[in-house]
């Protein structure tokens, strides 16, 4: 089983940028779930870099596109990526099982909660903006 299950009706935001990112983030995280330690260092490492560039993305697109709750959405960012960076210290000290339980036990949650929340109000004001009509209602499951 992977760390988290992908499902096409609560991950795919109908943003290309944003869909094809989530997918590969979620590609990232379930590799981790059976590596070896040292795998699991680069791996974590990888999964850094890729988080810190995908909520560049975002930011710029909130930015660029005037998103209304770009503070909250972007605060958000950057507590995941705090914690990230704080954990990675600890993986590169050889403490690996605190980064394994932070990818098991936060990340797996944080993901999806912030793709059918965030990411979706986000995803409904970019469309809304390209298509010149009002954002589209999201509704949380």
């Amino acid at each position: 089983m992977a760390f988290i299950e992908w499902d096409d009706h609560k991950f795919i935001l109908g943003v290309e940028q944003m869909d094809n990112t989530h997918i590969e983030f979620v590609d990232m995280v379930n590799s981790m779930e059976k590596a070896p330690d040292a795998e699991f260092v680069r791996l974590f490492d990888r999964l850094l870099e890729h988080t810190r560039a995908h909520f560049e993305s975002e930011h710029r697109l909130m930015i660029e596109h005037s998103f209304p709750a770009t503070a909250e959405h972007h605060s958000d960012h950057e507590r995941v990526l705090g914690e990230m960076t704080k954990f990675s210290r600890s993986v590169h000290k050889g403490l690996i099982v605190f980064g394994r339980n932070y990818v098991r036990d936060s990340l797996v949650t944080w993901f999806p909660l912030h793709a059918i929340t965030m990411d979706s109000a986000l995803a409904a004001h970019l469309k809304s903006r390209l298509t010149g009509s009002e954002p589209i209602p999201v509704s949380i499951e």
